[in-house]
């Protein structure tokens, strides 16, 4: 063993211990000294604890600390969760996540985190950013939410729904009011990186303007990647307008043609995305998309206004949901 994984783990054997320990001090507080005390005494109470503990042991626990543990005991009130959950994310991680109201919303960062290995930042960004709600999953059933959850938990195992988003946000392409689709193809290729990040970690890029020869007629497919989790090619196509029927056609054909030839043993079908400025729900529900193995997201050049993007996203989950309910 090497001395860098021999001090990775030895970081982790210490940050299990310490979120752990304060665990142990929220659920004891929980317990044994805020039971039975109404809200307004129970204020009083912590304050007063955190100012003992001050004196005694250092500004690390202050009202603030100390609230932070007795969230995570009501958070996690079994001590084999917590457990399980710190041996791969940091208190720093864990801290961003118990707060969330919303038991599978928490669970599918918990598990994205530990899939992604993501950094405190970045997983901070990743909430930010409301990647739950952009992904596909957010707008199933509650019941295929947990089962796909529990399925990535237990096996590392991801599906397409985890994968994919709608809206993507592409505003750090800074393009200009007017622009064409090989602009935006161009912009985003500079930007590969951020861009990449913005699809997914497991995002691997390919190919550009990829050829496809049928017929002796020549097609030229924007983008193609690979994602490494899910064993397959994703082909991308950039569209500056509203969905069409046609692009349907016009993506399986590509698919069609990359499952002939460019696919190897042990990989799955691949996959296309189109991205467009406006998607056209009822043609996406009409063309039945899913089964051709195609999925459609609007993409964003500017940042909205994060409430207005919250209830439009809010509200694509509730009618998502209310349809699988019908």
């Amino acid at each position: 063993m090497s001395n860098e994984q021999s001090r990775q783990q030895v970081a982790a054997a210490v940050n299990s211990a310490i979120t752990l320990l304060y665990w142990e001090i929220g659920s004891r507080i929980n317990k044994e000294i805020l039971l039975n005390f109404r809200a307004e005494y129970g204020r009083q109470i912590v304050q007063t604890l955190s100012s003992q503990l001050v004196l005694e042991y250092g500004k690390g626990w202050g009202e603030k600390h100390l609230r932070h543990c007795l969230r995570l005991a009501q958070t996690f009130q079994d001590k084999e969760i917590v457990y399980t959950v710190c041996r791969q994310l940091s208190w720093s991680h864990i801290r961003l996540v118990i707060y969330m109201e919303d038991d599978i919303k928490r669970d599918f960062y918990i598990e994205m985190c530990k899939v992604e290995k993501w950094s405190v930042r970045t997983f901070q960004e990743r909430i930010n950013s409301m990647l739950y709600e952009r992904t596909a999953i957010s707008k199933k059933p509650e019941v295929t939410i947990q089962k796909e959850l529990k399925l990535l938990k237990n096996s590392q195992q991801i599906s397409p729904d985890l994968v994919f988003k709608d809206p993507y946000f592409l505003d750090f392409l800074v393009l200009r009011d007017a622009y064409s689709e090989k602009d935006l193809e161009d912009a985003i290729l500079i930007e590969l990186q951020k861009f990449i990040i913005e699809l997914g970690s497991d995002f691997a890029f390919l190919a550009r303007q990829k050829r496809i020869s049928i017929d002796n007629e020549d097609y030229y497919l924007d983008l193609l990647f690979y994602h490494r989790r899910l064993k397959c090619l994703i082909a991308i196509e950039l569209k500056l307008g509203k969905f069409e029927a046609a692009h349907k056609g016009q993506m399986e054909l590509y698919l069609r043609w990359l499952e002939k030839n460019e696919m190897i043993d042990g990989e799955n079908p691949p996959i296309g995305l189109i991205l467009c400025a406006t998607k056209n729900h009822e043609h996406i529900e009409l063309l039945k998309l899913e089964s051709s193995n195609i999925k459609v997201a609007e993409y964003l050049t500017k940042l909205p206004d994060m409430s207005l993007l919250e209830q439009k996203l809010h509200q694509a989950v509730e009618i998502a949901k209310q349809k699988h309910l019908e």
